[in-house]
């Protein structure tokens, strides 16, 4: 009571006497059931899931129900919360290889509590969480090689390509901020392999996407730089104005890390601004066996990474960086009345398209603090062992077919049974059922016209001993299909 009282006098009201909406009745209760709730979920990441678990029927017609008018139970609720959550589609669990995703490290949902609690907002100055920003975008950078002049956190790769693109739009026409690209014609050069967040990019900064230029690919599904310079060389002739070329630091499709050094030699040439679109692939460029593929990376004039794949934090986390100082102020500066600047220091806001930022990089900082830059280099090499490892024995097995080497850790194939026609219906229908059986996470894809399987390992927790279960699972239920036993989803 004495500490009440004193509260009082310094001018603090108690939480129950401030606001209708009251704390949680029992703050350490709901604590302690969600700190079991993680520790459970922790714990079946730790193994692949012997299949794909679905929701109760209750709790589906809950997930129906009207606007709750009254108050509810908070541990009711969490459980509820927290069992949709246990029967949805996971990218932390060991098998899932379907699609990039996030890896679920621990210190990320830690990092995740603490943001969310401080609800620091980053358009602003916010003290020490300013500071936290700026090294962990230096420890990005020297993590990758590239050298950092300014850069930014975003919501992710569409919005940190879009970033890079802006910057590039302004360099290229300094006025277009103010009078728009008007009747001048202007190009962005990519890979067709390259990511549709690159079209929808250029869409968002106004140039429409018949201004991309598809540059073509090679046998190993990478940018051809020689098709690249003769089309910048043909645009300029005709008068216009060559915007961005954009590399790929590892496609979504295949893994293939575009030529960054012949690139960069024709974006030079030329006086383009080079962006490496690495939301995927560029954590590699640290490791001894992949960093030979990036060689060039420091030429470009920025470059995108989303932490939220390969380095395992949670979403969303994507850093834009910039090799010059400048350029995002440039893009994106601006004084209001509401929002004055000091002097001639920017505010964060003045870097970025986003005014509302959460401090995304601290999830990334601790996981540098905690694991260390060399824990970080050892998990990528084991996920690209992983890749080399099933890509080996998919060449030893004549039922199915290998449709690239991989460069990074991606791995397209086709299981090709000797009794069946129709390989692409086939391979389709195969990934959905895998899909629905839930052992292995996979994705349908289409490589050089063949629809196929498609694998991408970044999950640190996923072991080389179970990368042969993609190829037993993939065995057993295509020749099921093929014998016509029962499917997946009708057990």
């Amino acid at each position: 009571m004495n500490d009440r009282r004193d509260d009082e006098r310094k001018g603090f009201t108690p939480h129950d006497e401030r606001s209708p909406l009251p704390a949680l009745a029992d703050r350490e209760g709901v604590l302690d059931d969600l700190s079991r709730v993680i520790s459970g979920a922790w714990s079946s990441f730790d193994a692949p899931r012997p299949a794909e678990p679905t929701l109760e029927d209750d709790r589906r017609r809950r997930l129906e129900g009207d606007l709750p008018e009254d108050a509810g139970d908070a541990e009711e609720a969490l459980s509820d919360a927290a069992r949709i959550l246990d029967a949805s589609v996971s990218p932390s669990r060991p098998l899932y290889l379907g699609y990039i995703g996030s890896t679920g490290l621990e210190i990320g949902v830690l990092a995740s509590a603490l943001l969310s609690t401080y609800d620091v907002n980053l358009a602003v100055t916010a003290g020490g969480a300013d500071l936290v920003e700026d090294q962990a975008l230096r420890w990005l950078a020297d993590f990758v090689g590239f050298p950092l002049a300014e850069g930014a956190f975003t919501s992710g790769g569409m919005t940190s390509n879009l970033t890079a693109l802006l910057a590039a739009r302004e360099r290229a026409i300094p006025e277009a901020r103010t009078e728009g690209v008007g009747a001048r014609r202007v190009a962005i050069y990519t890979s067709e392999e390259s990511h549709h967040s690159i079209v929808r990019a250029v869409e968002v900064c106004g140039v429409g996407s018949r201004s991309v230029r598809m540059i073509p690919t090679d046998e190993r599904h990478r940018m051809r730089p020689d098709a690249l310079r003769e089309d910048i060389s043909e645009d300029i002739s005709e008068g216009i104005i060559p915007v961005a070329v954009v590399a790929t630091g590892g496609t979504t499709l295949t893994g293939a890390v575009d030529p960054l050094s012949p690139i960069a030699d024709v974006c030079g040439d030329f006086g383009v601004w080079l962006h490496v679109d690495g939301a995927y692939g560029l954590p590699a460029a640290a490791t001894e066996s992949a960093s030979s593929l990036f060689e060039g990376l420091g030429r470009a004039d920025s470059a995108t990474l989303d932490a939220h794949k390969w380095l395992g934090v949670q979403k969303s986390c994507s850093a834009v960086l910039m090799r010059e100082p400048g350029r995002l102020r440039a893009a994106f500066g601006h004084e209001e009345r509401y929002m004055l600047h000091e002097g001639d220091v920017a505010n964060p806001v003045d870097l970025t398209l986003e005014y509302s930022r959460p401090l995304r990089s601290l999830k990334l900082w601790l996981a540098f603090r905690v694991h260390g830059a060399a824990k970080y280099r050892e998990w990528i090499e084991k996920t690209l062992g992983n890749a080399r490892k099933l890509a080996e024995e998919i060449r030893r097995s004549p039922d199915f077919e290998l449709l690239h080497d991989p460069m990074l850790s991606t791995v397209c194939f086709r299981h090709t049974p000797s009794d069946t026609s129709g390989l692409d219906d086939h391979n389709l229908r195969l990934a959905n059922l895998m899909q629905r059986d839930g052992r292995v996470f996979l994705a349908p894809a289409s490589v050089d016209g063949k629809a196929c399987l498609r694998v991408c390992f970044v999950n640190f927790r996923t072991t080389p001993e179970e990368v042969s279960l993609v190829l037993d699972v993939a065995r057993e239920i295509g020749e099921g299909m093929a014998d016509g036993e029962t499917k997946p989803e009708e057990k």
